[in-house]
This record gives structure tokens, sequence and C-alpha cells, in this order.
């Protein structure tokens, strides 16, 4: 594990009362709250990186869907959603 290291940014202070409020609730403290929001931002980053790398290896080799497809797909994902 790295050494931690204090950052600082500005942020409104609504969200910072927002913030301590939940913390409080958790009884953890805003530095925990943090540091499990930028943990899931930079897990959800990696995710999307990747998978942003995958699409364009699927495009170079030629694994597409014509966009009339991709239209047609979700239209039927719609229509399937305001029947359940």
């Amino acid at each position: 594990m790295s050494t931690p290291k204090t950052v600082s940014f500005r942020i409104d202070s609504d969200k910072v009362a927002t913030l301590d409020k939940i913390a409080a609730n958790m009884q953890r403290d805003r530095t925990f709250l943090l540091n499990e929001a930028v943990d899931a931002y930079l897990e959800w980053n990696a995710e999307f990186e990747q998978s942003v790398l995958e699409g364009l290896k699927a495009a170079r080799e030629g694994r597409v869907i014509a966009h009339e497809e991709v239209l047609r797909r979700m239209a039927n994902r719609k229509k399937k959603r305001k029947i359940a």
C-alpha cells in the first residue's frame, strides 16, 4: 500500500455538509467517504478504459454492428422495458 498523501480541493459547502451528515450516520469521517468515492471512480474509470480499448480492437478486426441494427436493438429493449 502506498503512503497516504494530503490533497486539497474546492467543493461547495452544501456538498461538504451532506458528506458530513452521511459520515456521521455511518459513524465514519469525511476522509473515509472521500476515499471510498475516489476508489469507486478510479475503478469505474479503469473499467471504462478497458471497454473502450476492447471496442477499438473489435472495430479494427471488423467486428462492428451497423448503426441501423443498433437502433433496432435499442428500440426492442425499450419496448421490453415498457412491457415488464
